[in-house]
C-alpha cells in the first residue's frame, strides 16, 4: 500500500538521485495486466483490423460500432470506478490497454477521446448525482462522450475562449453561446464536456448533452491524417444546460482543463508508443524481404542503424511512459478517497511529467515513421500503404494536447513556480551544483559504483548541465524570463532529455539487478539512446548559452559544459547492429520477458 511519504514529487527527478526499485516498469506487469492487454490486442487484431478500410473511409457507424462492443468488454469502463459499472483499473492497466488500441489508427483515437478527455472530467469532478446519471452509460458505450475547449481563436491560449453562459432568468438553466472547433468525437457523441465563460468572465466546465436545444454540429473537416477519426465544429445558440450539469465550480472550468488535458498528454504517448512498436514491426519485415543489389535491405548496416535506433527511442520511451504511470498509481492510492480534490492533486503532481511525455512521444513517434517510410522507399509513398496512413497519422499528436512548443514552456514555467510555492527544492538544487562546477572533482562525481556505472556519472551531469544553464537564465532574465522562449525551451529539452534518459537506465539497471536474457539488448538500447541524448543535451546547452552570454564569461560557461559533457564515445556502430540483429530476429520490437515487450 503506497503511503502519503511514499509519493514522489513532481518534478524531483531534475533533483534527486532515485534508485532502480523506485520506478515502474513494463518488466513488472502482473497477470491481470497481461491479460488486459491481451484482451485489448485480440480485440484489435479480431474486431477492428478487419474493417480498418471501413473506419479510415469515415463510416463513424462501424466506429460507434466498435466502441460499443469494446464497451461490452469492459474496456470503456477501465477508468470508471466500479460502483458506476466500471472496473476501476489502475493507471499502468489502463495505460497498457492505450497502447494496445494504438494499432487501430483513427479508431485507437476515438476510444482515446472517449475514455480519456471525455469521460474522465466526470470520474474526477463530477459529483455523485453526475456519475451516476453518466458514468454507467459512458463505461458500456451505450454514450459515447467528447471533449470541446478549443474555440476558433483560442487553441494554445485555452484560458481566451469566448464561448459564453449566461443564468436564465428562473434560474433553472445556464444558456450556451459560441462555437467549439476540431472538436474529437463530435459527429457522434452523445456526451460533450464543454468549457464556457459565466458572464463572460469566469470560465466553467458543464456536461452537455447533444439532444440539448440550440446544439448542432457541423460538418466533417478534411483532415490530413486520421481520416477515420470524426472531427466537427460544435454550434451552441442559447443551449440551456441545466445547473446541475455544471461540472465542478462555477469559475474554475480551467483547472478542470488543465488536469484532463494532464492525462490527456500521458495517454497521447502511450498510444505513440503502441504506433511506435507497430511500425518498427512493419519495418523489420519489409527490410527482411525486400531485396536490392541480390540481398534483403535488411543485410545492409545504414538499414540496420535505422532500425536500432528506432528500437532505441521506442525503448525510452516506453520506460518513461510506465514510469510515469506508475507515479500516477502512487499518488492515487495515497489520496483520501473521501476528498473531492484529492485525485485531482495526484494528477496535478505531475503535470511536468505529462508535459514531458507528450513532447517525448510525439517526437519519438515522428522520428520512427519518417524512418518507417524511408526503409519502404516508394512503397511507403503510395496511398493506402500502413506506412504512409501512419506517416500522416503521427503529424497531429505534436498539436493535439497542446503544441508541443506550449508544451516545452509549461515545463520550466510550472518547475518554477512550483518553487516559487516551496513544492520543490528547485534554487536550492542550482545553488549545489553552482558550487559543485568549482571543483573538478566534484563535477565529474555521480557514479555509484553499480551496474552501469559511467552512464549514471554522465546522467547525473546532465542533471547538473540543465541546472546549471537554468539557473545562468534565472539569474540573467529575472522576473522577464517568461518572454525569453529560446531559453525557455532549451531548458525544456533538457529536463526531457534527462527524464528520458533516466528512466531508460533505471529500467535497465532494474532489469539487470532480476539477471535474465534480455539484459543484454535492454544495456543496448540505453546505450544508443544515451549516446544520443548526451550529444543532444550538449549541443543544447552550447545553444541555450550562447544566447546569453559572450565574451570570457560565455567561454568559462562553454569550459563547464565540455567537462560535464566529457566521456567516452559509445561504439554506435556496433551496438547498433546488435540491436537491428535482435529487431529482425524478433520481427519487430523486442521482447523483454513480458507481451508488453513483444506486443
Amino acid at each position: 500500500m503506497t503511503t502519503t511519504k511514499d509519493v514522489v514529487k513532481g518534478g524531483a527527478f531534475l533533483i534527486d538521485d532515485s534508485k532502480p526499485s523506485d520506478v515502474f516498469t513494463p518488466e513488472r506487469f502482473d497477470d491481470e495486466q497481461l491479460m488486459a492487454g491481451r484482451t485489448c490486442a485480440d480485440f484489435v487484431e479480431r474486431e477492428v483490423g478487419p474493417r480498418m478500410e471501413e473506419i479510415e473511409a469515415g463510416n463513424h457507424e462501424t466506429t460507434v460500432e466498435l466502441l460499443r462492443a469494446a464497451g461490452e468488454l469492459g474496456l470503456l469502463g477501465a477508468d470508471v470506478p466500479e460502483a458506476y459499472g466500471g472496473l476501476g483499473l489502475d493507471k499502468v492497466t489502463t495505460t497498457l490497454i492505450t497502447e494496445k488500441l494504438a494499432r487501430a489508427a483513427s479508431f485507437g483515437v476515438s476510444f482515446g477521446a472517449h475514455v480519456g478527455i471525455g469521460t474522465l472530467p466526470i470520474v474526477f469532478y463530477g459529483n455523485e448525482d453526475q456519475k451516476a446519471r453518466y458514468l454507467p452509460d459512458l463505461a458500456s458505450g451505450k454514450k459515447l462522450a467528447a471533449y470541446a475547449l478549443t474555440e476558433p481563436d483560442a487553441g494554445s491560449d485555452a484560458t481566451g475562449g469566448k464561448a459564453s453562459a449566461r443564468l436564465s432568468d428562473d434560474g433553472r438553466f445556464y444558456l450556451l453561446n459560441g462555437e467549439k472547433q476540431w472538436i474529437t468525437n463530435s459527429g457522434f457523441a452523445d456526451v460533450f464536456i464543454v468549457y464556457a465563460k459565466v458572464d463572460g468572465e469566469r470560465m466553467t466546465a458543464f456536461i452537455v448533452e447533444r439532444g440539448f436545444t440550440g446544439l448542432t454540429v457541423g460538418p466533417e473537416f478534411q483532415k490530413m491524417g486520421l481520416h477515420g477519426s470524426s472531427t466537427c465544429s460544435v454550434f451552441m445558440d442559447d443551449v440551456p444546460v441545466p445547473v446541475e450539469n455544471v461540472l465542478g465550480e462555477v469559475g474554475k472550468g480551467h483547472l478542470i482543463a488543465f488536469n484532463i488535458l494532464n492525462i490527456g498528454r500521458w495517454k497521447l504517448a502511450a498510444g505513440c508508443v503502441g504506433s511506435a512498436k507497430a511500425l518498427l514491426e512493419t519495418s523489420a519485415l519489409y527490410a527482411a524481404e525486400r531485396k536490392q543489389f541480390g540481398r534483403p535491405i535488411a543485410s545492409f548496416p545504414a538499414i540496420q542503424q535505422k532500425l536500432a535506433q528506432m528500437a532505441a527511442r521506442t525503448f525510452a520511451l516506453e520506460s518513461v511512459v510506465y514510469r510515469t504511470a506508475g507515479l500516477f498509481d502512487g499518488a492515487l492510492a495515497a489520496s483520501d478517497p473521501g476528498e473531492p480534490e484529492g485525485a485531482a492533486r495526484a494528477i496535478r503532481e505531475y503535470a511536468v511529467e505529462a508535459s514531458i511525455n507528450k513532447v517525448l512521444g510525439s517526437e519519438v513517434l515522428d522520428f520512427v515513421a519518417d524512418e518507417s517510410l524511408q526503409i519502404h522507399g516508394g512503397y511507403g509513398y503510395i496511398r493506402g500503404s500502413d506506412v504512409e496512413r501512419a506517416y500522416r497519422d503521427s503529424r497531429i499528436n505534436r498539436i493535439f494536447e497542446g503544441t508541443n512548443e506550449i508544451n516545452r514552456m509549461l515545463i520550466p514555467g510550472t518547475l518554477l513556480r512550483r518553487a516559487m510555492k516551496g513544492e520543490l527544492p528547485l534554487t536550492k538544487a542550482i545553488q549545489r551544483v553552482q558550487q559543485e562546477l568549482t571543483s573538478l572533482p566534484a563535477a565529474e562525481a555521480g557514479a555509484d559504483g553499480g551496474a552501469m556505472a559511467s552512464e549514471v556519472a554522465q546522467l547525473a551531469n546532465l542533471k547538473r548541465a540543465a541546472l546549471m544553464v537554468a539557473g545562468i537564465g534565472i539569474q540573467k532574465y529575472l522576473m522577464r524570463v517568461e518572454e525569453e522562449q529560446e531559453f525557455l525551451l532549451s531548458v525544456a529539452d533538457l529536463v526531457i532529455l534527462t527524464y528520458a534518459w533516466e528512466s531508460a537506465l533505471l529500467r535497465t539497471r532494474q532489469m539487470v539487478e532480476r539477471g535474465g536474457p534480455e539484459v543484454d539488448a535492454a544495456v543496448d538500447l540505453t546505450l544508443l539512446f544515451g549516446e544520443w541524448a548526451a550529444e543532444t543535451a550538449e549541443s543544447t546547452a552550447r545553444r541555450a548559452l550562447a544566447g546569453m552570454e559572450e565574451g570570457d564569461a560565455l567561454q568559462a560557461q562553454l569550459g563547464l559544459v565540455r567537462r560535464l559533457f566529457r566521456r567516452t564515445p559509445v561504439n554506435t556502430v556496433q551496438v547498433g547492429r546488435r540491436i537491428a540483429q535482435r529487431v529482425l530476429e524478433a520481427r519487430g520490437y523486442p521482447a523483454f520477458g513480458t507481451p508488453g515487450g513483444a506486443a
